[in-house]
């Protein structure tokens, strides 16, 4: 059985896409920018954009939303980082860092499952790390070049190409969380 992700994010579906392969599953893209809800949490977010696109496909379907949130910026961008993303960029953090002793920072990740008229299933996942004093690398996307995760070598994400980057991302956690609930309920 096919798992249907909604996302107008290739790189994410290349990540989840990988992700599902390890454990058998194949995962079919659904290309669709929904109208998300502003919230302060993530699985608000996930929880009622399952809900929507469940609904509008008239299939189960799971989605996934991120952020990254800064310490010293008492968590921003957090959910809104798509937004922050697209107005001021890795330099605009970079800038809102400049001279911050603590540059610790998360990323999360909360997926959303859904089933038309049923309750949604939220998975989420973190890691934790620090934000870099310049952008590094060429892979990922996003933040990927301005966040190096604690658990790993001092690389950011975007330096890392994704197979590593799936060992221990806030992404990974959440679609694994999600992929190994759904094998065992729904497999």
């Amino acid at each position: 059985m096919a798992l249907t992700f909604v996302t107008s994010n290739l790189h994410k579906f290349r990540e989840v896409s990988e992700l599902a392969a390890r454990r058998g599953l194949e995962v079919v893209h659904y290309n669709w920018r929904y109208p998300e809800i502003q919230a302060d949490e993530l699985e608000e977010i996930a929880r009622l954009s399952a809900m929507e696109v469940s609904a509008k496909l008239g299939k189960p379907c799971f989605v996934e939303d991120a952020g990254l949130f800064v310490d010293s910026l008492r968590g921003f961008p957090g959910p809104y980082s798509n937004y922050v993303f697209r107005t001021i960029g890795n330099p605009g953090i970079l800038k809102l860092m400049h001279g911050e002793k603590n540059r610790r920072a998360e990323f999360r990740s909360a997926v959303g499952y859904c089933e038309p008229g049923g309750e949604p299933m939220i998975f989420v996942g973190r890691v934790e790390g620090w934000i870099a004093e310049e952008a590094r690398g060429t892979g990922g996307f996003g933040f990927d070049p301005i966040f190096v995760a604690l658990e790993g070598d001092g690389r950011t994400f975007a330096e890392m190409k994704t197979e590593e980057k799936n060992l221990f991302s806030h992404r990974a956690r959440a679609v694994d969380s999600f992929l190994n609930w759904f094998k065992e309920v729904k497999g």
